[in-house]
């Protein structure tokens, strides 16, 4: 499986995907694609039938993927007291280059 797109969750700025696209990636926020009330079941769906790599900062999609088993979709989840674009973008950058095969 090859990722071609990120999909940011809602509790991560819409700046992100602005980042990610000037980086080269293909990148969307989840607001919009869908409603800031959906679940995360359903978010994760969306992204497994897409081929998205989820970016978050909610533990919950690790959770989820680890009580379905799950082998898709794969999660960047982030845990810092300042997750905005101009804090951590680079650590971010390299992340997402560094283990594109595991992503993958």
């Amino acid at each position: 499986m090859r990722y071609e797109a990120h999909y940011v969750d809602m509790n991560l700025s819409p700046l992100w995907g602005e980042v990610l696209r000037k980086a080269g990636f293909e990148a969307m926020h989840w607001s919009s694609i869908g409603k800031a009330t959906d679940e995360d079941i359903l978010i994760m769906d969306y992204a497994r039938n897409h081929d998205c790599i989820v970016f978050t900062h909610d533990m919950d999609f690790g959770m989820l993927l680890a009580l379905t088993n799950a082998a898709a979709p794969s999660v960047l989840q982030i845990r810092t007291a300042d997750v905005m674009p101009d804090a951590i973008s680079p650590l971010i950058l390299h992340a997402l280059t560094a283990y594109a095969n595991e992503l993958e």
